[in-house]
């Protein structure tokens, strides 16, 4: 269900802007969006963990938050991220 730390590592270096970068919104959206691709699929088998849908609920929520913070800051990153990720706006 979470993510390993190697697939952690890959992702941070694939949206990182900098060397070092862990807290940029691009790394901290595309860490958010793995995790959540992954209880998506624990959802399939297990429809009736409502502990772990809260989770995954809070996830959504702040992922759409740094969004839409990114989307105020510079939109350009935005579209170049949602993009990126395959997310829908």
């Amino acid at each position: 269900m979470s993510v390993t730390p190697e697939k952690k590592q890959e992702i941070i270096q694939s949206n990182a802007r900098a060397a070092g970068d862990t807290g940029s919104p691009e790394v901290q959206v595309a860490i958010l969006t793995e995790r959540i691709v992954n209880l998506t699929e624990h959802f399939k088998g297990h429809h009736k963990d409502n502990h772990s849908r809260r989770g995954l609920l809070q996830m959504v929520n702040k992922r759409r938050s740094l969004l839409d913070y990114l989307k105020k800051k510079d939109v350009e990153r935005y579209n170049a991220l949602i993009q990126k990720l395959g997310l829908r706006k």
